[in-house]
């Protein structure tokens, strides 16, 4: 992605941090938190130093400092009390606020440090649930609003993914006796595989047989997977690819691939809702979320 926001609105400040247009003015007209700049056609806008500097006094805030007392301290002081609350707090808006701000600043410390307090109180389903789901929803809005960019996703993303696949590994595997497998994959040029990595701890946690292929996985290749396995259910998210035009030729493919094998699709996302007209493909099946494919297992 070349052409990064650098200028936000006052609504751009809104979405992204969740308060309120008419707060984020009364703080900057009343207490000056926020220098915004202006185009030369005299429009306000803020950079990315004010869309830092609001997450941070957003994490003061939430944790009973007035906005008056944060408006007497220096940025470098609110920077630094930010981060203490950051490293101490592990509610849960204190503590993607504080991720947020890990992102931001690629500082990996101050992740692992958040990381291991929620671990203090919660299990890594709810971490992942309370916490990692929250923050990429967020992320995908500053993709939306093209305010992010792809260095920040991908550190953030990378360590998520990491601890995905730690608790992955640590499950003590006992299968049970469903002869089902589950085949996980991402269509072709399809890269964002976090759902999809923590479907698939879902699954071993849960004792069920699942095979990972991961990314960018061309359609032709699931064919393989039939001279393995007698029953399958592929398992698959529609992020970005295949484009919108592509999805029922890609469902008409996959269904002549499977020919009466009895094997199933199963697509998770908002982009595949509805384009599977009138049920046209038995065959596949559309989920909106990762909590509803859970709860079909």
């Amino acid at each position: 992605m070349n052409n990064i926001k650098t200028k936000f609105s006052i609504k751009d400040l809104e979405n992204i941090s969740g308060v309120k247009a008419h707060t984020i003015r009364i703080w900057e007209k009343r207490y000056d938190l926020l220098t915004p700049s202006r185009t030369k056609g005299n429009s306000r806008f803020y950079d990315q130093e004010n869309l830092q500097k609001l997450l941070n006094v957003i994490l003061l805030n939430n944790n009973n400092y007035k906005i008056s007392k944060i408006a007497a301290l220096t940025n470098d002081e609110i920077v630094l009390k930010a981060r203490e609350i950051a490293l101490l707090n592990n509610v849960d808006d204190d503590a993607i606020n504080s991720l947020k701000i890990a992102m931001y600043n690629f500082d990996q410390n101050l992740f692992n440090k958040v990381y291991a307090e929620l671990l203090t109180k919660k299990t890594f389903q709810e971490i992942f649930k309370d916490t990692f789901v929250p923050l990429l929803n967020f992320i995908g809005l500053l993709w939306q609003t093209k305010s992010l960019t792809p260095a920040h996703e991908h550190f953030i993303s990378n360590l998520i993914s990491q601890k995905i696949q730690v608790n992955t590994e640590r499950i003590n595997f006992k299968p049970t006796s469903n002869k089902k497998v589950y085949v996980l994959y991402l269509p072709e040029n399809e890269i964002h595989e976090l759902g999809l990595l923590y479907l698939n701890y879902e699954l071993k946690l849960r004792g069920l047989h699942s095979v990972y292929l991961g990314q960018s996985v061309p359609l032709k290749n699931l064919k393989d997977l039939q001279n393995v396995f007698n029953s399958i259910c592929f398992i698959s998210y529609f992020i970005v690819e295949p484009s919108e035009d592509k999805i029922v030729p890609y469902y008409t493919e996959f269904s002549k691939i499977m020919k009466n094998s009895g094997n199933e699709l199963w697509v998770i996302g908002k982009k595949a809702l509805g384009t599977n007209p009138k049920n046209a493909f038995k065959n596949i099946k559309i989920f909106s979320q990762t909590t509803d494919v859970l709860e079909k297992l």
